[in-house]
């Protein structure tokens, strides 16, 4: 699915990235990043967004938003300055909080394990809360079947990943030990991995072309390496992807 933003409403004051809140011309409500983000982050957002959903998370839904360039040439405050014309990822507003510590009990167990493992598998250190607080990137809604919506991946497949910190500060990192030692659970996850992956090419090519290159003129490319990421993915089909660090 593909939109278009025919109106800026404001601009979110959470996130590294403050996305933009706009209407499409759907008539929903999205949370839109454009200039704000990196490329890489882009690619990152909508990769990981697109393997999330089919790994069977309950991703918000998400789209490829054009955003007229008429519209921020129309901007004489500059205000739209980082959200930019052309293509931008946009994740549609639902009527969710942000999780807490009461809401992080009633995830149920698979859930919990599904989420811990999909970031794992893309290295994404972003989903962190302790007693003390936190920004697990997780809405709580409890009117909507399944009750968690999972948000912003990107910074996922960071380069500077902590796998110690990854355990100690996830927001479900209570349940990786026991997770992580179950040999049967393994084997299932594996499965769901190949299975995932096996839409590996089919979502590439749903990036836009824009978002590969750093100049407008599309003749430096972005520092993401799309071989080099699916061969970073494919270890969650060997014994390995479940090591823990000691």
């Amino acid at each position: 699915m593909s939109l278009t933003v025919v109106e800026v409403l404001e601009r979110s004051k959470q996130g590294r990235t403050e996305p933009y809140i706009c209407r499409c011309d759907d008539g929903m409500v999205y949370f839109v990043k454009g200039r704000s983000a990196t490329k890489f982050e882009l690619i990152a957002e909508w990769l990981c967004a697109q393997l999330g959903e089919a790994f069977g998370l309950p991703i918000a839904s998400h789209a490829i938003a054009t955003v007229p360039d008429e519209l921020i040439d129309a901007d004489l405050t500059g205000r739209l300055r980082e959200l930019g014309g052309g293509e931008a990822f946009a994740s549609q507003r639902v009527g969710a909080v942000e999780l807490t510590e009461t809401h992080r009990e009633l995830v149920s167990q698979k859930l919990r394990r599904d989420v811990i493992a999909f970031d794992w598998w893309v290295h994404n250190g972003d989903r962190n809360m302790t007693p003390k607080g936190g920004n697990p990137n997780l809405l709580w809604n409890p009117e909507a079947e399944g009750s968690l919506v999972v948000i912003d991946h990107n910074l996922a497949f960071d380069s500077e990943f902590s796998a110690t910190e990854f355990l100690k500060l996830h927001v479900f990192a209570d349940d990786i030990p026991d997770m992580f030692s179950d040999f049967l659970l393994r084997n299932e996850y594996a499965a769901r991995f190949a299975e995932t992956l096996g839409k590996w090419d089919e979502i590439c090519d749903t990036i836009p072309a824009a978002w590969r290159f750093i100049d407008p003129e599309r003749t430096i490319p972005v520092e993401f390496s799309i071989p080099d990421i699916k061969v970073f993915l494919d270890r969650a089909l060997t014994d390995t992807f479940w090591n823990l660090p000691t």
